[in-house]
Order: structure tokens, then sequence, then C-alpha cells
């Protein structure tokens, strides 16, 4: 019984570590999406009731996610 025990606590000890890693991966990779990104220097959206601004600014923003295949 208590080898049993030991084992599944070893099992949960293990799936634990391996999610935090693969979180810790997931989080580096949003970070090198958002570095890209900004690397594209996005249009700044300086609000207001102004559509063709707002059209533009979406234009920029789809082509930068187009060219990171995001879309």
């Amino acid at each position: 019984m208590e080898l049993m025990a030991t084992a599944m606590a070893q099992e949960a000890v293990s799936r634990t570590a391996d999610r935090v890693a693969q979180e810790a991966r997931r989080g580096g990779e949003d970070e090198l999406r958002l570095k890209r990104f900004m690397n594209n220097k996005p249009p700044i959206f300086k609000g207001g009731y102004d559509l063709d601004g707002a059209q533009t600014w979406i234009e920029g923003i789809e082509r930068i996610f187009g060219a990171m295949r995001c879309m």
C-alpha cells in the first residue's frame, strides 16, 4: 500500500514538473511573438471618431498579423 502511495506521489510530481516546464516554454513563445509584433512598429490608434484613421489602423495591424501568419 505504501509503495502504491509513493508511486502515485512521484507520478503527481512528475506531471506537475512537466506542466510547469510546458507553461514556461509557452510563456517564452508569447514573449517572442510580442517582441516580433512590436518590431514591426504597429500603428498607434489615437482614438476619436475618424473612420478612415480607424480603418487604416486595422489594415496596418492585419498586415502585421498576416506577416506573422496569425490569420
